[in-house]
């Protein structure tokens, strides 16, 4: 695996956390 390879893999996953997060957040409120 290529270093960039590994930054896309972190940024797709940090963005799908970030939605999670989002998405539990407007439930709540």
């Amino acid at each position: 695996m290529s270093i960039l390879d590994g930054v896309s893999l972190a940024l797709a996953l940090g963005l799908f956390v970030y939605l999670l997060v989002a998405l539990l957040r407007a439930e709540r409120s």
